[in-house]
């Protein structure tokens, strides 16, 4: 098993209150959130659509999918709304300072030279 690494995303001003933002980590497509405060990461393209989910729409803690109006619960990653049935990746996250850091699989990082 590899080990977890934070890796700085966007600011924390970057991410308005109940809104959605994309960022890329280590070569992935990440969605993170804002809600009431907390900020939350998911993997960041819908799981039956492959649409980026930034694009989609908060309603309080569940992200809609704009293709296909599919929702997850932010909090988990659960699929909770046909016709997404396969839950998104959930990835923890701290801040630091104004960042706000994801943490990534150690595997999933692409080595350094």
């Amino acid at each position: 098993m590899g080990s977890t690494e934070y890796i700085s995303t966007v600011g924390v001003s970057d991410v308005p209150e109940g809104e959605v933002v994309r960022a890329v980590v280590a070569g992935k497509e990440i969605a993170i959130y804002n809600l009431n405060g907390q900020f939350y990461a998911t993997e960041g393209l819908c799981t039956h659509g492959h649409t980026v989910l930034a694009e989609g729409y908060v309603e309080g803690d569940l992200i809609e999918c704009r293709m296909h109006g599919g929702k997850f619960d932010i909090r988990t990653g659960k699929a909770l709304v046909a016709p997404c049935t396969v839950d998104l990746k959930s990835y923890p996250v701290k801040i630091e300072g104004e960042n706000i850091l994801v943490a990534v699989p150690q595997d999933s990082v692409e080595p350094r030279s």
